[in-house]
């Protein structure tokens, strides 16, 4: 399951641009809290503690504890804002959830048992579709990853997400499309190999 997270923050008097620039001068990120039937509460968070955060590469699946005037709040990150040239940290929300509040979260693809498959191990090549498979799931279970096993699939293989096994209590959000995760397709060399020296009837 993913950790939880903790991140101080200081309750934002101004609001505007001006009040923003002046708090990003100061190593700031001006941010809101929003949700769960509750006034929006502007914050800001210091912006090395947000991009340590953001540099785990679980910050947008985990809970985050936003600390503000000794209060915890249990929140979901939802979107962070970055500079289109520095690439820094301009503004963040973050969502109000309940403990077990059933929330929608995008959550990273993992592939095992690369090796039990004949398809691979004949050359042919893992086509990644879906790096990441939005869940609808409890707040207090938010997986870390979702695990696709590939023993046994072959070249010419799909692998669909109702052919997953999901971590317990998720459901995918949008499994009536029954959407393709990954593909084993052959490699370019046996493509050629097979089709590409063809030629054409007299005629065409």
């Amino acid at each position: 399951m993913s950790e939880q997270l903790t991140l101080s923050a200081e309750a934002r008097d101004r609001a505007g641009k001006g009040a923003s620039r002046a708090l990003r001068r100061e190593g700031r990120v001006p941010a809101v809290i929003y949700g769960n039937n509750e006034e929006p509460q502007s914050i800001h968070v210091e912006e090395k503690l947000l991009n340590k955060l953001l540099g785990t590469g679980h910050f947008f699946n985990s809970v985050v504890f936003v600390e503000v005037g000794g209060k915890k709040v249990r929140t979901l990150p939802k979107d962070v804002a970055f500079h289109p040239v520095s690439d820094r940290p301009l503004h963040a929300d973050f969502l109000r959830v309940s403990e077990h509040a059933t929330v929608h979260v995008n959550v990273p693809v993992v592939f095992k048992n690369e090796d039990a498959s004949p398809g691979l191990k004949k050359g042919g090549v893992l086509n990644i579709v879906a790096h990441e498979v939005e869940l609808i799931v409890d707040a207090a279970e938010i997986p870390d990853d979702v695990v696709v096993d590939l023993t046994g699939l072959d070249v010419g293989e799909t692998i669909h997400i109702s052919a997953v096994k999901l971590p317990k209590g998720a459901k995918a959000a949008h499994d009536e499309t029954d959407f393709t995760v990954a593909t084993i397709v052959a490699p370019s060399a046996l493509k050629s190999a097979e089709g590409d020296n063809e030629t054409p009837a007299q005629g065409e």
